[in-house]
């Protein structure tokens, strides 16, 4: 599955100027793991962070007008960086499977037009040639102001003639097209046409367009909706029965394993089963310790709803490339957090198994990580946020390899920022 390395967001909020991984080609920071956690004070930017995934993700899905003006995000000028006059820029750099694929670097700026109307001014995919390792790599596809060029085709970049120096030449069966772009609101990457079959830009249009990020609420998944079967559970969890009952069709017997397995995980639970009212739809029965009769889903707590849609997120066949999770320790007993992030660590490593970038206030969540695997937020004076793994926080490499865990560090204080 492919692989986020690294994101730099510019002007966006309290995020004026940061780097989450490795981005730009200059650069040589490590490339992020499967596993990402950040922490940090209120108002430190990490509902932002997240945000700004979410954001990238409706630009591609419904242009850049309509992404600015979700309601929680009031337009263009209320999105950028306080005192900015730079458009909001993204960096972002993936890796295809296997993992000895060449890295591609995807750059998208965006500002607003005279009417003040949010659009793309700025948009490049592109990747090094086989065997380079040095130099600027070469793009399929980079528009300046909803014009430039693009490589249809599915091969790559080689050594050849060109035109001028070091230039690349296509193999066949590809071809550099001139674009000039309708609507600016749109992607370049998102067209249909000449700019969709290129390999590279539909792998990562699909990448990108499969970014989950989840903001489940209990009260939503506890009554059961109508009947029918999602491949997938939604970001709010309102869709959880018709999920369960997807996975049930698709394959019975492991949907039964699945629910025992969960049912190990849930405190108080001594068995979960699955029943198809009526009407079609399906209900869970929860049989908890001490009660002779059986629970349904909607008098369950908040807490147990919410175990259980990461224990069911995380059973998906299919999951998406990058799963992002807001605050998984809202309504969750505090010993449940080094178990919940040890799954979560355990289901980032599976072969198919999704990339997961998590924030958090819980040092009980974070104790069951290792500092490569945990970034720090921090407001600096200038009203910015600032980004900083904890794995490059002097001594915190050292206090972990003696054995202290990394929430009990942040607890007490030993990062030296993410604290109010």
């Amino acid at each position: 599955m492919a692989i986020l390395e690294g994101i730099q967001i510019q002007n966006y909020r309290a995020l004026q100027d940061v780097t989450l991984g490795k981005t730009l080609y200059e650069r040589e920071q490590d490339a992020l793991p499967r596993l990402v956690t950040v922490i940090g004070a209120n108002g430190s930017g990490k509902s932002s962070l997240l945000d700004a995934l979410g954001f990238l993700g409706d630009c591609l899905a419904e242009g850049v007008e309509a992404a600015c003006d979700k309601p929680h995000r009031g337009g263009f000028e209320r999105m950028r960086t306080q005192g900015s006059v730079e458009p909001i820029k993204f960096e972002v750099r993936y890796k295809e499977t296997p993992t000895n694929a060449r890295p591609i670097s995807y750059s998208l700026h965006i500002a607003c037009d005279a009417q003040g109307r949010a659009q793309v001014v700025y948009e490049r995919l592109r990747q090094r040639r086989k065997g380079q390792k040095y130099g600027q790599p070469y793009s399929f596809l980079e528009l300046t102001n909803g014009q430039g060029y693009a490589w249809s085709g599915t091969e790559g970049f080689e050594e050849g003639t060109g035109t001028g120096i070091g230039a690349p030449t296509a193999m066949e069966g590809s071809e550099r097209v001139p674009v000039k772009m309708k609507d600016r609101q749109v992607l370049g990457i998102a067209t249909l046409g000449t700019l969709a079959n290129h390999d590279r830009v539909v792998a990562f249009r699909d990448f990108l367009s499969g970014w989950y990020l989840s903001y489940f609420v209990p009260e939503l998944a506890r009554n059961p909706s109508q009947a029918g079967a999602d491949p997938h559970l939604d970001r709010r969890g309102e869709n959880l029965s018709r999920y369960l009952q997807y996975v049930e069709r698709a394959n019975p017997g492991g949907f039964r394993q699945m629910l025992e397995r969960i049912a190990k995980k849930v405190p108080g639970i001594i068995d979960i089963k699955a029943k198809t009212e009526r009407d079609r739809r399906l209900v869970l029965e929860f049989s908890a310790q001490g009660f002779p009769e059986p629970f349904y889903q909607q008098d369950m707590s908040d807490g147990t709803l919410k175990m259980l849609a990461y224990l069911l997120l995380m059973e998906d066949p299919s999951p998406a490339p990058l799963i992002g999770i807001e605050e998984p320790e809202n309504g969750l007993h505090h010993q449940l957090l080094a178990t919940l992030a040890q799954e979560f660590k355990e289901y980032a490593s599976k072969a198919r198994g999704p990339q997961i970038l998590i924030t958090t206030h819980a040092p009980n969540f974070v104790d069951a990580l290792t500092p490569d695997e945990v970034w720090i937020l921090d407001k600096g004076a200038d009203g910015f946020s600032h980004l900083t793994r904890a794995a490059d926080v002097q001594g915190v490499r050292e206090m972990f390899a003696e054995g202290i865990p990394m929430g009990s560090l942040w607890y007490s204080n030993h990062f030296g920022i993410g604290n109010p």
